[in-house]
C-alpha cells in the first residue's frame, strides 16, 4: 500500500508518503504560511511534490491517513472516514477551534481529489480515552461533564503512543507488560502515564493549555488568577485566554520560547533565563513523581519531541532531582509514522 499522511495545521501542511510491508518514507515536506481556507492550493503543492515518487495525482494513492486533534469522546480508536465522521468532527470544532476546521479543510480537500482513496482520522485525543474516570473528570458541577463535555480529553496521542511501543522494544519488553512515564517536549509539551500500553493520566486537559509549562501556555495556573486580572485590572476573556495560550511560558518569564537562545542567555548569565528553564525543569519533576506514584512500578521515562530529544542539559536537569530507580530513553517521535500505521491497520 502507499499511503499519504496530511497532518493540516492553521498555517502548515505537513505531509509524508509511505510504502507498507515493511513501512517505508517515500517523500515528505512541509508547506508553510498557508492562509485561512489556502489548503487547497497546499494540497496541489503536495500532489506536485509526490511527482517525483512516481504519484502522478492523490488518486493513485491506496489510503490517505489524517492527523485530527481532536475526537471527544466519540472517537476512541482511528476510523475511516465517511459523511457521518465529517460531521462528528465538525460538532467538536468548539472543543479545537483553532486545529479541527483545518484538519476538515485537509479532508474535504484530499476527498475532492481524490474521492474513491479511503481516508482515515487518527485522533490526537483517541490514546488517552483510556483514562479512568477519577483522573478524567474534574470537580465541576455534574452537567459541566453531562450537558457541556467538560473533562479532560488530552493531546498528542500520537506521540506518546508511539514512543511507547519503541520504548517498549527498546528494553526488550511486552509492551502490555511496561509501566511508563513518557515526556513529549517541545513548543507544546505534556506527559503520560502508561500502565500496559494504555494511557491511564496525561498532563493535558480539557485544553492542551493545562500542564507543564510551554513555549508560550503557562500550564496549571490557580484559576483564581483570571477572575482576580479580570475584576482588580480589566482583562477581558480574549485578553485572557490570549495572555494564557500565546504570552506566557517561558516567553513570559523569560521573553524567549526557543530553549536553544534560553540556554545562550543562561550562559550569559540572564537571570530571568535561568528561572524560567528552573521552572520548566521543576514542573517536569512534579509531573514524573506524580505518575510514578500512580503507576508504582516504572521501567522507563522517556524523553521525545523537540526538546526532549535534543536537549541534553535539560534532560540532566530534570534527571538529577529524581531518585527514581529506573532506566531514561531518548525515543525521537514519529507522529506521521504512527498516523500511517494506524491507517493501514483501519483499512486491513
Amino acid at each position: 500500500m502507499r499511503i499519504l499522511v496530511l497532518n493540516a495545521g492553521s498555517s502548515s501542511l505537513k505531509y509524508r508518503l509511505y510504502r507498507s510491508n515493511p513501512m517505508t518514507e517515500l517523500a515528505g515536506g512541509v508547506i508553510e504560511q498557508i492562509r485561512e481556507g489556502g489548503h487547497y492550493t497546499a494540497i496541489l503543492e503536495v500532489e506536485k511534490a509526490l511527482e517525483a515518487a512516481g504519484i502522478a495525482s492523490l488518486a493513485e494513492l491506496d489510503a490517505i491517513g489524517h492527523r485530527v486533534v481532536h475526537g471527544g469522546e466519540r472517537f476512541s480508536e482511528s476510523v475511516r472516514i465517511d459523511a457521518e465522521v465529517i460531521a462528528a468532527i465538525r460538532e467538536l470544532i468548539p472543543l479545537a477551534p483553532l486545529h479541527n476546521p483545518a484538519n476538515l479543510e485537509g479532508i474535504e480537500i484530499a476527498g475532492i481529489r481524490a474521492p474513491a482513496v479511503p481516508q482515515v482520522a487518527v485522533f490526537d485525543t483517541a490514546f488517552h480515552q483510556t483514562l479512568p474516570a477519577y483522573a478524567y473528570r474534574y470537580a465541576l458541577p455534574e452537567e459541566s461533564y453531562t450537558r457541556m463535555g467538560v473533562r479532560r480529553y488530552g493531546f498528542h496521542g500520537t506521540s506518546h503512543h508511539y514512543v511507547a511501543k519503541e520504548a517498549a522494544a527498546t528494553l526488550g519488553m511486552q509492551l502490555a507488560d511496561s509501566n511508563l512515564i513518557t515526556l513529549h517536549l517541545g513548543n507544546g509539551a505534556s506527559v503520560c502515564a502508561i500502565r500496559g500500553g494504555r494511557s491511564v493520566d496525561t498532563s493535558m486537559g480539557f485544553t492542551p493549555l493545562e500542564g507543564l509549562v510551554m513555549g508560550s501556555r503557562s500550564g496549571d495556573v490557580d484559576p483564581a488568577i483570571l477572575f482576580y486580572l479580570s475584576r482588580e485590572y480589566g482583562y477581558t476573556l480574549d485578553a485572557l485566554d490570549s495572555m494564557l495560550n500565546k504570552e506566557s511560558g517561558l516567553l513570559g518569564l523569560c521573553g524567549e520560547n526557543d530553549m536553544r537562545l534560553i540556554h545562550e542567555k543562561i550562559a550569559e548569565g540572564d537571570p530571568r533565563a535561568t528561572l524560567a528553564h528552573e521552572i520548566f525543569c521543576y514542573r517536569i519533576v512534579k509531573y514524573i513523581g506524580a505518575y510514578a506514584a500512580v503507576l508504582g512500578r516504572v521501567d522507563a521515562v522517556v524523553f521525545t519531541g523537540g526538546i526532549g530529544e535534543n536537549d541534553a542539559i535539560t534532560r540532566q536537569a530534570v534527571t538529577e532531582q529524581l531518585s527514581l530507580d529506573t532506566r531514561y530513553l531518548v525515543i525521537p517521535t514519529n507522529e506521521e509514522l504512527e498516523i500511517a500505521v494506524q491507517t493501514v491497520r483501519c483499512l486491513v
